[in-house]
This record gives C-alpha cells, structure tokens and sequence, in this order.
C-alpha cells in the first residue's frame, strides 16, 4: 500500500473567461493520471475543482477577462491539494443560504460550495473567500 503520494506542483493561470474552465479539466486529467488517482476519486476532484473554478470565474471575477484565475496543485503525504484564487472582492462565506432548503430548492445559484463540501475531504476559505483550498485525501490500495 502506498502511503505517500509521489511530489507534485503545477499552477495555472489564466484570464476570467467562461470557456477557459477546459483549462481545469485538463490539469485534472494530468494531475490524476501523474498520481495515479482512482477514478472514483476523479469524478470527485473533476467536479469539485470545476465548481470553484466557476465560482471564481463568474462570481469573483464577474466574467472579466482583465482579472486572472489561478489554480495551483501540490502534493502532500497522502493528500492533493487545490488552490483556487480570484482577483474579485470575496465573500461571506460563514454566510451561504443552504441550498437543501426548501426554499431555496428551485432557486438556479447556490449549490457550487455545497456540492465542493460534500466532494472535498477538506476546504478552506482565504482572502475573504477570494481563495478556496480543495484537499482531497488519495491513497493507493
């Protein structure tokens, strides 16, 4: 049983644009396939990342394509960890409508940090919420 994952880093950086999310979605299929990281696991990774990614797109960076994304990955023992930082103000994020709610059930936003707190093993909020970590704990059988 492996119980460290091999040393890796990347970053990328690119402009707030909604059609740069393939961007992500590459750099997943590298870092997963580097690490040799179950599929199970990449659906996970692929989702979460993609979420927060989004979010900082449309909502941190309302879809400028002056201000930057960057989204870095590192390895630590037995855990990939995601940064994901936008140019944009932030926000509260100890206060987020929940979207299981009834009443908020129908409602079209709401569900990226939801579904990133439930894919995740781990999240941090940064930088007023300009930065969110992904970790994502990965051992080999």
């Amino acid at each position: 049983m492996q119980t460290e994952l091999l040393s890796y880093a990347q970053e990328i950086n690119f402009s707030s644009k909604a059609d740069n999310i393939h961007l992500v979605e590459k750099l997943v299929d590298e870092v997963c396939e580097e690490l040799h990281v179950r599929e199970d696991n990449y659906g996970n990774i692929l989702i979460a990342l993609t979420e927060a990614v989004n979010n900082a797109i449309h909502h941190g960076n309302n879809l400028d394509p002056t201000k930057n994304t960057s989204v870095s990955c590192t390895t630590k023992e037995h855990k990939i960890l995601f940064k994901v930082e936008d140019e944009g103000k932030g926000f509260n994020f100890y206060n987020l409508p929940d979207p299981t709610s009834p009443d908020n059930i129908e409602t079209p936003n709401g569900r990226g940090i939801f579904l990133m707190k439930n894919l995740a093993d781990e999240i941090n909020f940064d930088k007023e919420g300009r930065v969110v970590e992904l970790a994502f704990h990965i051992l080999d059988d």
